[in-house]
């Protein structure tokens, strides 16, 4: 009698699982090596997840949104204090990921570009979920930003990067201090006080 209890259906999602499970691991991902494991075939891999770098990219997105809004339910307050509680919160947790300093140290060019590039899905997916929260501070009338708002997005993920990838960057290891430092730009950047 055969158990059905262990034969998952091979979907998208769960190959973006499984994939996630093998990044958190400190796995390297194989496009080949995950359609096997799924019983597809890799251009029905290929038709879901695209190619390598993007499917990486969707593994990193799921991880830090649910950081995110994990930062957003755990952070009290409005306007300035909020959306640098929200930052200090999401980039204190990634500077001590075992995971992503794993991904890091084990392609340090590779992981620069899946993390940083302008053409990344995370890069401009954390823009965008930046401007979201300025936006909703905005409209509930406790934030007014001296800076455009897209523009403010960006800088802020620029300024998390350079902390949280300085030993890629510049071959000096993350720092809290610089992540405080980071926080502070950010309070000024909103128009607060540092």
């Amino acid at each position: 009698m055969s158990n059905n209890n262990n034969t998952i259906k091979a979907t998208p999602a769960e190959a973006l699982r499984r994939a996630r499970r093998h990044w958190l691991k400190g796995e390297r991902i194989h496009l080949a090596t995950l359609a096997a494991e799924l019983s597809i075939g890799r251009a029905t891999l290929f038709r879901w997840v695209g190619n390598k770098d993007l499917l990486i990219g969707e593994v990193l997105w799921s991880l830090y949104e649910s950081l995110r809004q994990e930062a957003i339910t755990a952070t009290p307050g409005e306007g300035v204090e909020f959306v640098v509680g929200v930052y200090r919160y999401i980039n204190s947790t990634l500077l001590h990921a075992e995971p992503l300093r794993r991904f890091i140290n084990q392609a340090p060019e590779y992981a620069l570009r899946i993390l940083t590039s302008s053409q990344s899905t995370l890069h401009s997916r954390t823009v965008e979920a930046n401007r979201r929260t300025l936006t909703e501070q905005i409209d509930r009338g406790c934030l007014q930003p001296p800076l455009n708002i897209d523009s403010l997005a960006y800088f802020m993920v620029r300024l998390a990067e350079s902390c949280l990838y300085s030993d890629v960057i510049c071959g000096r290891e993350p720092r809290r201090e610089e992540l405080e430092d980071a926080c502070i730009a950010v309070r000024i950047m909103l128009g607060g006080k540092p």
